[in-house]
């Protein structure tokens, strides 16, 4: 049995959402940048960048069965042509934006929005299914957004959209390009200072999400956050109706009672959502997806959702790939499990990872540990801080790797010989597959986590067998 896919967009309509001229007539079900992600059936779109020239894979694409291009020259096939691919990607994100009356949920954050827009977009999905349209993989900048937009299908009643940024000015663009109903902020985070210089600009940048929110909308705020009163007030100049979440009895949205499920490696939850109690189970391990989780009660309330419905979602929530994935590989006679944390690291979300680690019952706990990047004058000091985490968590062997862990090394390497844990410091990933192999042993916890630039997902495809 087959089944008709709907249309997303008509050639006449990319022109007209594009300003481009259309040569040939046809319909897209899907839209994609990448030639390797095109599929029967989909738009391309070939766009100029710093690296490559999108025009180059045309004919891969139409091979691959794109059914139009858009791109910025004359080609042999069904196109719309056009002055400014990037641009006219924006635009037909902005069009479909414009068709839409899906309730549009943004969320944003230096820790956790990756897993809190999957956790959202999975409970309302068991609200409404099949009507729930997210942002996919972390596609959360000025091209990830507006593509993310123009593949929302038309009848979609939810959208889920992840921003992310480097740079102050950038959430700004994509917040008014998008028109969140909902805006959500997950924790403020020295990610990025050497970019943005301090703490507060942080917290600056990430509150321009609230710029775009449509009259009446709801901007989510973690309430335990030391910049809370920083973002209240920013989501009062566009008149957001505030909730926030966390941790502790002030928050709108809080956890009360929280306790390690040891059946299933997650929490059992009693959340308080302002006189009404929620029980449920949460899959993800660690006090920070506790956290997350109230940001997801938030955010589907508001938008309208059903918080039961949520609760089932939150207890069936997989681990994603490089933010927390679990695997059990086969040592020896045994097993160890295998965290997967290689996507993304900052100062809080290591700290809370590892603390996460010093609570799974291991006979060893090992990390893998690579590079922070982008943290500026204070970079030494946020890695050397890691070493007191790692005692307290109980870590008998760590490999560090890149050459900012050389503070954290420096670290330990100064603690007294009765507290120090076996360390090696290593300045890439092949030289840390040579360390870690062999020295895996059954009924080990073994964290791998650091920024994604630094490719210790090659170290988890090497353990795991690519699963």
């Amino acid at each position: 049995m087959t089944f008709d896919v709907p249309t997303l967009w008509t050639s006449t309509e990319i022109a007209e959402a594009t300003g481009g001229e259309a040569h040939g007539h046809f319909a897209v079900t899907g839209v994609a940048f990448d030639s390797r992600e095109v599929g029967p059936g989909d738009l391309f779109i070939a766009m100029r960048g710093e690296t490559t020239d999108g025009h180059r894979f045309i004919d891969k694409a139409l091979a691959a069965g794109a059914a139009g291009v858009i791109c910025e020259t004359a080609i042999d096939g069904p196109h719309i042509r056009v002055a400014d691919s990037v641009k006219a990607l924006t635009d037909l994100g902005r069009a479909s934006r414009a068709r839409s009356r899906a309730t549009i949920i943004a969320v944003t954050g230096s820790v956790g929005k990756t897993g809190t827009k999957e956790a959202i977009a999975a409970a309302l999905d068991r609200f409404r299914p099949g009507q729930v349209h997210r942002s996919v993989k972390s596609y959360n900048n000025h091209t990830g957004v507006p593509l993310s937009l123009a593949r929302m299908p038309r009848n979609a009643e939810f959208a889920v959209l992840e921003m992310g940024m480097n740079h102050a000015g950038e959430i700004a663009a994509l917040t008014r390009l998008a028109r969140p109903h909902v805006a959500v902020i997950t924790t403020i985070a020295p990610a990025h200072i050497e970019n943005l210089g301090s703490m507060e600009a942080i917290a600056d940048a990430k509150a321009e999400i609230f710029q775009g929110l449509e009259a009446g909308g709801t901007a989510i705020i973690p309430f335990d956050s030391p910049y809370h009163g920083q973002l209240v007030a920013a989501a009062q100049l566009h008149g957001a109706r505030i909730v926030s979440f966390g941790l502790t009895d002030g928050a709108d949205i809080h956890a009360r009672d929280w306790v390690a499920d040891s059946a299933t490696g997650g929490s059992l939850i009693t959340a308080e959502l302002g006189g009404s109690s929620l029980c449920f189970s949460l899959a993800p391990p660690g006090d920070h997806w506790v956290a997350n989780a109230m940001a997801v009660l938030a955010a589907v309330e508001a938008a309208g959702g059903d918080l039961a419905a949520a609760g089932v979602a939150l207890a069936e929530l997989p681990g994603l790939a490089g933010r927390g994935a679990r695997h059990m590989i086969a040592v020896g006679s045994g097993e160890a499990l295998l965290i997967d944390e290689s996507y993304n690291a900052n100062p809080a979300s290591m700290a809370a990872t590892i603390a996460q680690l010093g609570r799974e019952p291991a006979v060893r706990r090992v990390v893998i540990l690579g590079s922070m990047r982008e943290l500026g004058e204070g970079s030494d000091g946020f890695h050397a801080a890691l070493a007191d985490h790692l005692e307290r968590a109980g870590v008998a062997r760590a490999i560090l790797v890149g050459p900012e862990m050389r503070a954290l090394a420096d670290a330990l390497a100064a603690k007294p010989l009765e507290a120090r844990l076996n360390f090696t410091h290593e300045p890439d990933v092949a030289q840390a597959l040579v360390k870690i192999e062999g020295d895996i042993h059954p009924g080990d916890a073994i964290l791998i986590k650091g920024s994604n630039a630094v490719g210790l997902s090659r170290i988890v495809a090497a353990l795991t067998g690519g699963e």
